[in-house]
């Protein structure tokens, strides 16, 4: 527990469903200007101002003084305080044992869902005679979470005192924030903390240094059974609320676990990385992308919808997020992202608004919801309709059934990497993986259609399947490596990627089971790594197999042969699939689980990352975002689905669908 640099490259996160959120490292020190006791969603789940970045924690007894915080200044950390860690356990949230001489003492931090709120205590264990005394002096930061604080004569120095509370406002369009306590004195400081480093900041090129604000300090007398407790928020939380709000998050969290319909216990743990996920807009939900730095994204949350609600007890959920992204539907195409600053949705994503029709067939299928369909069903109609006639960025169906899409210099498929106006992977024309969600789409709206009455477009949508169907395999299929094209534009793109595995996992398919399979050995030939697909196949001259150095070093490789967890999730559902379900294909594709599964439970403190380096070894640490959804949302999906065969429908009390909008498992199979 005393290695620095273990210590230090684990993240620990809470979050509390606005899109606020904690998070830091085990070893105590920042290393992101993400990381912070309190981020706060101030327009949920965006406006997210970082308010406290961290309490300075000194212990004093009657043989000495010890420092429990650990920061880094330029080269130097100070102080040390992860020397005297002897314990650490995330469960049920993020809590820490510091032994000192005969003294142990528990510091815990967790975050109250639905509130812009962290609780910190400290408690004492044993039953020592002699209590301990604790200072905490608060760090300010006051800022958008993008950005960093420098010292300045903005900052407020007038503190609003009440007992056991304290206000403080530290700069004009910035939170209050609110600090509840049971301190036994209060000392008003105004002190400003300089150059506080952040390593991997200066990892990724970007500015890495930091001044923090000390506006007073808080001195606790602690005894066993009394602990020091403090609430930051930016609400009036009273300190006698402690043991409320302790109860009540327990009792959640033990709710998400109960709920997931198997015993797996990589299941449950995921069931709760994916609880993190899922936050307020307004009304209703949406899915926040990842962790510290996304918001909600249209194509991470169509794809990511399944895996996060339909296996724990959230289908409400998910009808809800599935309405509020349809009804912001615009020319036949789903917004790819709310702007943070709440301007208009962009639109510039063509496989998003292909993927709603998946994560609604996956929606009905689990729950039997017809009257969600029949309501849904109007929207999906205009969509496909636009893209027959044709919509924005030159998305368009033409002669032979294919979807065809793409303008110079816009990425509108998930590998939208550019730098400097450059794209990396252009992928103009009619990329494989669009060709597969226009398929499986139309085969929904075929049978919606029947089921709602529509004849016509039964007949149209079907003949237009059909032709798509005979193009694709004329077109895509490369006899020369047994695989499907990335991209046919004139020319027919030959690189092996992973975006061809979408044509064997997605429920309906257009290739045989020969082709299918030749499909699944190609990928897994040159693409599967221990922690996902490979983005490109290492044998190509442009692959790239580490993830790192400054932004556009990084965005160069980003799609280029970088590994990304999510893909694992469609690899297994084809691998399972080809081989006919059998069981023993459900055990190798649960071993092909296990080295997430260890990540997950060590490196990743309960999450998975964005991505992984194409060139992976065993002891590989995840890159990009920290938290992912679709990481965790695909992983969760396809150990449901493919590896447990856990079912997918609604029985019973549980059932968040109101049994007169139900209809018999025998009517709704075809869905």
């Amino acid at each position: 527990m005393q290695d620095l640099a273990q210590l230090a490259s684990r993240e620990w996160l809470e979050t509390n469903g606005l899109g606020g959120f904690a998070s830091g490292t085990l070893a105590g020190i920042n290393t992101r200007r993400y990381h912070a006791l309190l981020t706060a969603a101030v327009n949920p789940p965006i406006g997210r101002q970082v308010l406290v970045s961290q309490l300075e924690e000194t212990v004093i007894n009657g043989v000495g003084t010890y420092e429990l915080s650990a920061n880094q200044y330029g080269d130097v950390v100070h102080p040390r305080g992860f020397e005297l860690i002897s314990d650490f356990t995330r469960s049920p949230w993020p809590t820490w044992t510091y032994t000192f001489g005969k003294y142990q003492l528990r510091k815990s931090v967790f975050m109250v869902h639905g509130s812009n709120t962290t609780v910190v205590s400290y408690e004492l264990l044993g039953d020592l005679a002699k209590p301990l005394t604790l200072e905490l002096r608060p760090l300010i930061t006051g800022r958008d979470y993008h950005s960093l604080t420098h010292e300045n004569p903005a900052i407020a120095h007038t503190l609003t005192e009440r007992p056991n509370a304290i206000e403080f406002s530290p700069y004009s369009g910035i939170a209050t924030i609110h600090f509840s306590h049971n301190a036994a004195a209060v000392e008003p400081q105004g002190n400003w903390y300089r150059n506080f480093r952040y390593n991997i900041e200066r990892d990724r090129g970007l500015d890495d240094t930091e001044d923090l604000f000390n506006p007073f300090l808080l001195r606790f007398t602690i005894d066993p059974g009394h602990p020091a407790i403090v609430i930051l928020s930016t609400d009036p939380v009273p300190v006698a609320d402690y043991q409320r709000l302790r109860e009540g998050e327990l009792a959640r969290r033990a709710h998400i676990t109960h709920s997931v319909s198997t015993g797996d216990k990589f299941a449950q743990s995921l069931a709760l990385a994916a609880n993190q996920f899922i936050v307020r807009r307004g009304q209703g939900h949406t899915v926040i992308a990842g962790y510290p730095w996304f918001t909600d994204w249209g194509r991470d949350t169509m794809i990511s919808l399944p895996g996060l609600t339909l296996f724990d007890s959230k289908q409400d959920v998910a009808r809800d997020i599935l309405r509020n992204f349809a009804s912001a539907v615009s020319e036949g195409m789903l917004p790819n992202r709310f702007p943070d600053a709440g301007e208009a949705p962009e639109y510039n994503t063509v496989d998003a608004t292909l993927w709603l029709f998946e994560a609604i067939r996956a929606y009905v299928h689990a729950t039997h919801d017809l009257e969600f369909a029949a309501e849904i069903y109007p929207t999906l109609l205009s969509i496909v309709d636009h893209h027959i006639r044709g919509t924005r960025y030159g998305i368009r169906m033409i002669d032979n059934g294919l979807l065809e899409a793409g303008e110079p210099g816009v990425q509108l498929t998930w590998m939208d990497a550019r730098v400097d106006g450059r794209v990396i992977t252009p992928r103009y024309g009619k990329p494989v993986e669009i060709q597969a969600l226009w398929y499986n789409a139309l085969m929904v709206m075929t049978e919606y259609a029947m089921l709602l009455g529509d004849h016509p477009n039964h007949r149209r949508f079907k003949m237009i399947a059909q032709l798509l169907s005979h193009s694709f395999n004329h077109l895509f299929w490369n006899p020369e490596a047994n695989c499907l094209y990335d991209v046919v534009n004139g020319t027919s793109d030959a690189r092996i990627r992973p975006n061809q595995i979408f044509a064997v996992s997605l429920p309906h398919s257009m290739l045989s089971q020969e082709r299918a399979l030749a499909v699944v050995e190609t990928v897994q030939r040159e693409l599967l790594t221990p922690y996902g697909l490979r983005t490109l196949s290492p044998r190509d001259p442009a692959y790239i197999g580490s993830y790192a150095g400054n932004s556009a070093q990084r965005d160069s490789a980003y799609h280029q042969g970088t590994t990304w967890p999510w893909l694992l999730g469609p690899f297994i559902t084809a691998y399972v699939k080809v081989r006919g379900k059998t069981d023993s294909a459900r055990a190798e594709a649960r071993q092909m689980l296990v080295p997430l599964e260890s990540y997950l439970n060590d490196q990743g403190q309960g999450q998975l990352p964005e991505i992984f380096d194409g060139d992976v070894t065993p002891t590989s640490i995840g890159k990009g975002c920290p938290a992912q959804a679709w990481s965790v949302a695909e992983i969760f999906r396809c150990l449901m689905q493919d590896v447990l065969a856990a079912p997918l429908t609604v029985d019973g009390e549980s059932s968040t669908v109101p049994p007169h909008k139900r209809v018999k498992k025998k009517s709704a199979s075809v869905l």
